[in-house]
C-alpha cells in the first residue's frame, strides 16, 4: 500500500481537538507586536489599510464603554485573543485532512487567549484557556442576527455558533472580567506575522522528533519562522503528549519574542516597524473598540516599558472532565484567586512550577539564591490569595502553572 503523503497539521471531527489546536498561542505576542506595539504607530501612516482594519471589524453584544483616556478605566484593561482554524486557500496543502475532510467549511476558536494590562503600576497578565475546555457557556447573538442558547459545550465550538463577540461574551461571564477589546487572526495570518519578525530562536534541552509535525531537529538554540514556526507551534509529542506541555513549549516562544523586540530594539527600527504594522493590520479582525488609532497608541504607551517580570503567562487552570476523561472541566476555586487578583489591580506570582505539564525546562537558575528563611518548607507552602507584603502580588494557586518573561525556558524535546 501506497504511503499516505504526510502534511503538516491533522484534523479532528467538529467536537474532537486537533493537531493544530494550539498554533496560534503566539497570538498573544502578536497582540504585543502588532495591536499593541506596531498598529498604533502605523495607523497615521498607513490610510488604506487602517480604512480596511476598521470596516472589517466586529460589532460586540453587550461591549463594555471604552472612555477617551483608558487610564480612566479603573483595574486597567483586557483584550480577548482569538485564533480560528480558517482553510484558506494558500494553505490547503499544508493543512491536508483538515481542509479536505467533512469540516473543511467549520471554523474552531482552537486559541482562546486573554490579555490584562493592569492599572498602574502596568503589568501583563495572559491567560490561556486549553481548546478542550468543557463548560456553561451564556446565550449570545449570532453573526447573522439569530440568538444561540448556549449551553455545556467544548470552548473550541463557540465561534462556530456566534463568532468573535460570542467567545467575548462567554469569557467574560465565566472569568467575571469586563473584556473592552478583542481581535480574531486566522493560522495563515499568525504565519505572515512570524515571518514578518524574521523569526525568533527558541531553545531545545534536547532533540525533538514528533512524526506527527515531521519536526526531527538537535537539541540546541533553533531560529524558526514559516514553516517552521507551524511545526513548533502545533508539536504535542514533541513535548510528552499533552495539550498542557504544548501550551508550556508556546510560552517559551511568547517570552523570547518579548526578548527579542527590546534586545534587538526592534521597535525602534521605522522599517521594521512599518512591515509588521502592515502584516498585522492586514492579518487581524478587531472589534470596533480597537480600531481608534488614539487607542491602540494609548495600549502601545501602557505596555512598552514593563518589565520582563511583570509579563507573566498562565494557564487556566482546570481538573479532568466528569463526563469525558479526554477532556478537562474548570477549576473555578483555583481560578477564582487569578481573577479577583485581577479585578483588585494586583500583580501574581506564578507558584506552579514552569515545567509542570513536561512541556518546558528552566533554562537558567534564578539571579540570586533565596536564603533559608525566604524558601517555604514542605509545612510553610505559600497559600493561594497570600499577598505578599513587598512586592504586593498575589500567590496563585500551583494548579495554576505559567511563567514570567524574565524566566530562561527550553522547550523539553521528548522524542518521539
Amino acid at each position: 500500500m501506497a504511503r499516505r503523503r504526510r502534511t503538516v497539521a491533522q484534523h479532528a471531527r467538529l467536537r474532537s481537538p486537533h493537531p493544530l489546536g494550539q498554533l496560534a498561542k503566539l497570538l498573544a505576542v502578536a497582540v504585543s507586536v502588532v495591536l499593541v506595539s506596531t498598529v498604533g504607530v502605523a495607523a497615521y501612516t498607513a490610510y488604506d489599510l487602517t480604512t480596511s482594519f476598521t470596516e472589517e471589524a466586529v460589532v460586540v453584544e453587550n461591549q463594555p464603554a471604552v472612555p477617551p483616556d483608558l487610564s480612566q478605566l479603573e483595574g486597567g484593561v483586557n483584550m480577548m485573543v482569538v485564533g480560528i482554524d480558517a482553510c484558506e486557500e494558500n494553505l490547503r496543502e499544508l493543512f491536508g485532512e483538515r481542509c479536505e475532510g467533512p469540516d473543511a467549511e467549520g471554523q474552531l476558536n482552537d486559541v482562546n487567549i486573554l490579555v490584562h494590562i493592569s492599572d498602574a503600576p502596568r503589568r501583563v497578565t495572559v491567560v490561556s484557556f486549553p481548546r478542550d475546555l468543557l463548560f456553561d457557556a451564556p446565550s449570545c447573538d449570532t453573526a447573522d442576527g439569530d440568538r444561540w442558547g448556549g449551553g455545556f459545550v467544548q470552548i473550541n465550538e463557540i465561534y462556530s455558533y456566534g463568532g468573535l463577540s460570542c467567545v467575548m461574551t462567554a469569557i467574560s461571564d465565566m472569568s467575571g472580567q469586563p473584556v473592552q477589546f478583542g481581535a480574531m487572526v486566522t493560522f495563515g495570518g499568525v504565519i505572515e506575522i512570524t515571518n514578518a519578525i524574521g523569526g525568533v530562536e527558541v531553545c531545545l534541552a534536547s532533540a525533538m522528533r514528533d512524526e506527527n509535525t515531521a519536526i526531527d531537529w538537535p537539541a540546541g538554540p533553533r531560529t524558526i519562522q514559516g514553516y517552521e514556526a507551524l511545526q513548533f507551534l502545533r508539536t504535542r509529542y514533541g513535548v510528552g503528549g499533552s495539550d498542557l506541555a504544548r501550551i508550556s513549549n508556546q510560552q517559551q516562544y511568547m517570552s523570547r519574542l518579548a526578548r527579542k523586540l527590546v534586545s534587538e530594539e526592534v521597535l525602534s527600527n521605522p522599517a521594521t516597524v512599518f512591515r509588521l504594522a502592515s502584516t498585522g493590520l492586514r492579518n487581524v479582525t478587531p472589534t470596533q473598540s480597537l480600531t481608534n488609532p488614539l487607542t491602540l497608541v494609548q495600549i502601545a504607551t501602557a505596555v512598552k516599558d514593563v518589565p520582563f517580570e511583570d509579563i507573566v503567562f498562565v494557564q487556566y487552570p482546570t481538573v479532568t472532565a466528569r463526563s469525558d476523561a479526554n477532556r478537562v472541566e474548570p477549576n473555578y476555586a483555583a481560578a477564582q484567586v487569578l481573577w479577583d487578583a485581577l479585578l483588585a489591580n494586583q500583580g501574581v506570582e506564578v507558584t506552579g512550577e514552569a515545567g509542570a505539564n513536561g512541556g518546558v525546562v528552566i533554562a537558567e537558575p534564578a539571579p540570586s539564591e533565596p536564603t533559608p528563611s525566604d524558601t517555604p518548607t514542605e509545612d510553610e507552602s505559600v497559600e493561594p490569595g497570600t499577598v505578599d507584603p513587598v512586592t504586593g502580588a498575589v500567590a496563585l494557586p500551583e494548579s495554576i502553572t505559567g511563567s514570567s518573561a524574565a524566566q530562561q525556558t527550553c522547550s523539553a524535546g521528548v522524542v518521539n
